[in-house]
């Protein structure tokens, strides 16, 4: 179904055009949210938010953008809200992480594969989420959005509202801090 008609029967409370808006980008934001959050619990729950927001807010969407930029916008502030939001819990957070990475991998990898394989690599991505999450926050929404959700440099700057060559700096940026973090990581280990 074409956005824009989904939009209007939106607009007039129609529930099985919200329905099929939701089942169209459901992954698309669960996606955005994932790679923010690294929770797919999160993900989903703030994936929820985003479509309540976007259900209260129809009527201020202005045509002006595509939908999935709409969503993305909605989808990456909410996610950054819910991260400021939790750092008092992070602690905790971080073991439910720890121990969720654990049981998924578990369902993940087969029995066969050897589990000091699936340590290291569980080691390495939590090293690659650490470090991307500690870029500044417009290098980690713009590597984010670059790199897990394959927006092209003009998607980025819709969502972000700056310009394309500041999309360029930013990931420009990201990269090289995303190096030395990791380099000094493996460093010490």
């Amino acid at each position: 179904m074409e956005d824009t008609y989904l939009l209007e029967q939106i607009r007039l409370n129609n529930h099985k055009a919200f329905q099929d808006m939701v089942m169209k980008y459901q992954g698309l934001v669960i996606n955005t949210c994932y790679g923010f959050l690294h929770n797919k619990s999160d993900a989903q729950d703030i994936a929820q938010e985003v479509f309540i927001e976007v259900f209260r807010s129809i009527s201020k969407f202005r045509n002006e953008s595509k939908l999935s930029t709409w969503l993305y916008r909605i989808s990456v502030n909410k996610s950054l809200n819910f991260i400021r939001d939790n750092k008092k819990n992070s602690w905790f957070q971080s073991l439910d992480l720890l121990f969720e990475k654990e049981k998924s991998s578990k369902e993940k990898f087969p029995d066969s594969e050897n589990p000091q394989e699936i340590m290291e690599k569980e080691e390495k991505s939590q090293t690659v989420y650490k470090a991307i999450d500690e870029l500044p926050q417009n290098q980690k929404i713009a590597f984010t959005l670059y790199k897990f959700e394959n927006l092209s440099y003009k998607e980025i700057a819709e969502v972000m509202d700056i310009s394309i060559s500041s999309i360029e700096s930013l990931l420009f940026r990201a990269k090289k801090n995303l190096q030395v973090k990791l380099i000094n990581y493996y460093k010490k280990n």
